[in-house]
């Protein structure tokens, strides 16, 4: 019966062997990492509101004359945003924060294109087969689902309130992760295939990978509110919070659940407790694996998934003490990024290796 089902798992995996349209796949990650932190740079300068309309087709060529400048500022200086926090904006500090958001969606339609055009090539060579062709629709339909998100996101800060929902950032965040972890794991599979990392593994750290992986994403999930309430900056202390452990008005918010997302003690506090879970989840999937397992892939990707705990959690500790500035803030994100490839690369070569 488990070697039913370990066949039954192979015939849904792409081929193995094509080098080449693997380290596409792995590519296109790379883009979309360099896209989710782009993103965070477009969220932390305030820049995410400057361009007040979605034009997917002619929105690819920025205004390109004075005239231009100022009919995309006088769009802006209609915009919530503009009057109730920047009326004093001048042109020249409207067009560096446009530039920014300009190159996040240009960023977009890049990745769309690094993405769809190597896919026609490698389809015309008969380099992809029925299965991987199947997986690679997928990804291109949540990558076009992905920028219709973007833009409901950025709607949400251009009605009465300049400030995006916190909800609508964080399920853009979400499928942005989901993108690059079904991505990274079908270029696994191109490249890697079934050989086998380790005939060696431990009983149950296939089970405690999983659980790792899921542990990631609710805290990607949670850092989605800290980022959408601006939480991080309220609390510039660690471990502690306001000088407590657990901080006064956790609870406070009305309905309860709302207390998860838009109180600001609490999403900020359990960010923290989640990351420190994940440092915890982690140094056990370790400890009980490298006892196991001397050499090899699989070992590697252990201590992988190990060092990028300890940087993620130790620059969100230095994000916050530091009062939020954004190159750290930033690589906080992308290093997020980083361990949930680790932890992807370990839990493939788990179950498929």
């Amino acid at each position: 019966m488990a070697t039913s089902r370990r066949d039954g798992a192979a015939q849904d995996r792409p081929a193995a062997g094509n080098r080449a349209v693997g380290l596409w796949l792995l590519g296109c990650c790379a883009l979309l990492l360099g896209m989710v932190v782009l993103g965070g740079v477009t969220r932390l300068t305030g820049s995410g509101l400057a361009i007040v309309h979605w034009q997917p087709v002619v929105g690819v060529v920025p205004p390109l004359s004075a005239e231009a400048w100022a009919q995309e500022f006088a769009h802006y200086r209609q915009s919530p945003e503009f009057l109730m926090v920047r009326s004093g904006m001048s042109l020249a500090a409207f067009r560096s924060i446009y530039l920014v958001e300009y190159a996040h969606r240009l960023a977009g339609r890049l990745l769309g294109l690094a993405f769809l055009l190597p896919a026609a090539y490698f389809l015309a060579r008969r380099q992809i087969d029925r299965p991987l062709l199947r997986h690679l629709v997928a990804i291109f339909s949540l990558g076009g689902l992905q920028g219709a998100l973007g833009w409901y996101m950025v709607q949400s800060g251009l009605v009465d309130v300049p400030r995006v929902s916190p909800y609508r950032l964080t399920a853009h965040l979400l499928v942005a992760m989901a993108i690059y972890a079904y991505m990274f794991w079908t270029g696994l599979g191109v490249l890697l295939g079934g050989a086998r990392a380790s005939p060696s593994a431990p009983r149950g750290l296939a089970r405690m990978s999983r659980a790792l992986l899921l542990l990631i994403a609710i805290t990607i999930a949670s850092g989605g509110f800290v980022a959408g309430t601006k939480s991080g900056h309220a609390f510039p202390t660690f471990p502690l919070m306001q000088g407590e452990l657990i901080p006064s008005g956790y609870w406070t918010a009305r309905p309860w659940h709302a207390n998860f997302f838009e109180n600001i003690v609490t999403v900020q506090f359990n960010h923290r407790l989640l990351a420190t879970v994940v440092l915890l989840a982690t140094a056990a999937l370790c400890a009980h694996g490298l006892r196991h397992i001397a050499f090899g892939p699989l070992r590697r990707g252990l201590v992988a998934v190990a060092a990028a705990a300890c940087l993620q959690v130790g620059l969100g500790i230095a994000t916050v003490l530091f009062h939020v500035p954004v190159g750290l803030a930033v690589a906080h994100q992308g290093s997020a990024v980083l361990l949930l490839s680790a932890a992807l690369y370990v839990n493939n070569r788990l179950t498929y290796g």
